[in-house]
């Protein structure tokens, strides 16, 4: 809630709640189906701790997805207790998935399939953002890495 008083976006605020959920994840707390189920649980925990993230629109994801994020938006915006009995039992389904959805390999795979579905205009834009809010040690930095890659692909 802290990024919230900063005045951060809401996707950075959520960032937070994907962050956490991958770190119980890789601790063994709970596992996931996939990587893409681990950051649903995230943006749905964010949703419930009344981030103004809204619900997916129809057709972009399945609509079980879309309904529990619908479920989770509302009870955020009016901050009443979740039930023990079905966190008990959320968790509980959670403890018998694999934690190796949360691997490096698997946030890695998952990302590019995302990526791959946004156009490249817009892939562009968010890079020249990036780099115009890193400040110059970071954008330096990056530009190294950037370079060492394209040595390590142009082979």
């Amino acid at each position: 809630m802290r990024d919230k008083r900063q005045g951060k976006s809401p996707s950075t605020q959520a960032g937070e709640f994907v962050h956490e959920e991958i770190k119980k994840i890789r601790k063994g707390e709970h596992g996931a189906r996939s990587a893409k189920q681990a950051i649903a649980i995230g943006l749905n925990e964010a949703r419930r701790a009344g981030v103004d993230l809204k619900p997916p629109k129809k057709g972009k994801t399945s609509e079980k997805t879309r309904k529990s994020a619908e479920g989770a938006y509302e009870s955020g915006q009016e901050h009443k207790p979740i039930s023990r009995k079905r966190s008990r039992a959320r968790v509980r389904a959670l403890k018998r998935e694999s934690t190796s959805s949360a691997s490096h390999s698997a946030l890695s795979k998952q990302a590019r399939t995302a990526a791959k579905k946004r156009t490249a205009s817009s892939r562009s834009a968010a890079a020249k953002k990036a780099a115009a809010t890193k400040g110059p040690r970071k954008r330096s930095v990056a530009a190294k890495k950037a370079a060492r890659t394209r040595a390590r692909h142009s082979k």
